[in-house]
């Protein structure tokens, strides 16, 4: 239940920003109404750049609460990390500029990526074998949940802004403060809800037991290897994707000098989050009587790993995150469709037609709120399904078949639609149950590739990791809006979102090729 919990607001935690972020960023610039063409490549710059220091900060995170993880134990560091992304997402509601909404996203996410890598390695270890497809299933599924109740929470808060706004006055709060709340739809109010799961921290020092699995490895001297200096490592691989952000961030660097300093970027990250295992796996298996192959098939998995992820994480965060802002631009400057005169929810089945424009204009007024609930319930059923998927056919043949499903679903979301309704939303739906499929695939099969005393900072790089490709994917979304400008889709949109995306996530061909060199691992226990 604590782990559960955990997740449904660590999705919370990152679905808030898909929602919301585009209207921060905008209030944050000053930028009020319509958007000209130049404020919307700024925004969308802005939007790319934010997304891409979380992405980086999970990374970060992933590593260093996997390292106290394995080192100290799994509910006592979870318990940290919780609380480290819940604070600081509140603490974006007060955010003034752009650069200190990035700052404190980057610190939120710190906690949200440990958050991550030690729940699944509490969770599989303490579930017996033949539970854990169901366990992985229910691990994404309950991240997504917080997709979903943001949406919820988004809609309600939009209805009774309004009420909010009275409700502020009369605590006493000056004008100008409540103005400043309430203000681009209340995003400020949506950030600060975020540290309502700091008071799972005291449930999770309370009642949570310890891994016995972990205990046990403790018990017989496994953890004693890991060192705090080591983690100087970990902050050296920071400055790479440091880098990579940078580059791509400002307009004056060249394309080679991008692609170089990706690169580079690149590797100061993984020789950086890597060195503190390095050092830990060479220590224990050092003796004469250790396995010295040990060590090297580690450090491939946890590489086999990171890829793995990284194409799940390329295909949300460069194509289907960026579905809520591209619902939002397609309404935003059409007409909005009127309900009937007297029609009312018990519609009929005689005036089915009038129940339908009674439905768009319900929909139309929240676009990015009905996008994200409709994608979230199609993630929730995907992470089950794929979990399960790949405990019936084997762990390979599933990825390889949500790479497939996921790249039709993009194409079909981004290329066959140009208006916003019920189609639209049902896509959307499809969309989330293929491509968030592989957050039930993944916490499945990253655990089987690591042992009980790496586990936690090998599936949290492995994880991670992949936030680093998928923050460089989500950069390039800003710099393909200008060079797709006079493409069209199928359907006729004329550049923008859908074009983009759409070439995105032709990585799902990639992941397709990689997962047959990844191992076998169904019907195996986990590794001591």
């Amino acid at each position: 239940m604590a782990a559960l919990l955990g997740w449904m607001f660590d999705g919370a935690e990152m679905g808030v920003f898909s929602m919301v972020g585009r209207a921060a960023i905008q209030n944050l610039l000053g930028f009020s109404g319509s958007l000209t063409p130049e404020q919307e490549q700024e925004v969308g710059l802005l939007f790319g750049v934010v997304i891409a220091v979380f992405l980086v900060g999970a990374a970060t995170g992933g590593v260093l609460f996997g390292w106290l993880g394995d080192r100290v134990g799994r509910v006592r560091a979870m318990s940290l990390s919780v609380l480290t992304y819940a604070l600081f997402t509140g603490f974006c509601g007060f955010a003034q500029t752009p650069l200190q909404l990035g700052v404190l996203r980057f610190i939120a996410a710190l906690g949200m990526g440990g958050e991550w890598s030690l729940g699944v390695a509490l969770v599989m270890e303490v579930w017996p074998n033949r539970s854990r497809a169901l366990m992985a299933g229910l691990i994404g599924a309950a991240a997504n949940a917080g997709y979903l109740l943001v949406g919820v929470i988004g809609i309600c808060l939009t209805a009774m802004l309004a009420q909010c706004e009275d409700w502020l006055r009369g605590a006493g709060l000056s004008d100008a403060l409540v103005s400043m709340l309430v203000a681009n739809k209340g995003w400020r109010l949506m950030m600060m809800m975020g540290t309502l799961p700091a008071a799972l921290t005291f449930f999770f020092r309370m009642f949570v037991p310890e891994s016995h699995k972990w205990e046990h490895e403790r018990g017989r001297g496994g953890t004693s290897n890991w060192m705090t200096a080591d983690l100087f490592g970990v902050l050296i691989g920071a400055i790479g994707p440091g880098l990579i952000v940078w580059v791509w961030a400002d307009s004056r660097v060249g394309t080679i000098s991008k692609l170089i300093g990706t690169l580079i970027g690149m590797v100061i990250a993984a020789v950086g989050y890597i060195y503190p295992v390095l050092r830990f796996l060479q220590r224990t298996y050092s003796g004469p009587s250790a396995d010295q192959n040990e060590t090297g098939r580690t450090i491939r998995r946890m590489l086999l790993a990171a890829c793995l992820s990284g194409v799940a994480l390329i295909g949300t965060w460069g194509s289907t995150q960026w579905a809520m802002t591209w619902a939002g631009q397609l309404t935003q400057n059409a007409q909005q469709p009127q309900a009937p005169a007297g029609t009312s929810t018990q519609a009929t089945e005689s005036d089915a037609s009038s129940s339908q424009q009674w439905l768009q204009s319900v929909i139309w007024k929240n676009p990015r709120e009905y996008t994200q609930i409709c994608t979230s319930i199609g993630a929730i059923v995907g992470t089950i399904l794929a979990a399960m998927l790949g405990d019936w056919i084997g762990r390979r043949v599933a990825y390889c078949v949500l790479c497939l499903l996921s790249l039709l679903s993009v194409l079909w979301f981004y290329q066959f639609h140009s208006t916003f309704g019920v189609e639209f939303l049902f896509s959307s739906f499809v969309l989330g149950v293929c491509t968030a499929s592989f957050y039930g695939w993944l916490p499945l099969y990253l655990p089987e590739l690591f042992a009980t005393n790496v586990r936690a900072t090998g599936q949290g790089f492995g994880f991670n990791f992949g936030r680093i490709l998928a923050a460089i994917a989500g950069l390039q979304v800003g710099s393909l809006l200008k060079l797709v400008a006079g493409y069209k889709t199928i359907a006729g949109v004329q550049g923008g979102y859908p074009v983009a995306c759409s070439i995105v996530c032709g990585v799902y061909l990639v992941g397709m090729a990689l997962i047959w060199l990844a191992p076998e691992t169904r019907g195996r226990p986990l590794p001591e």
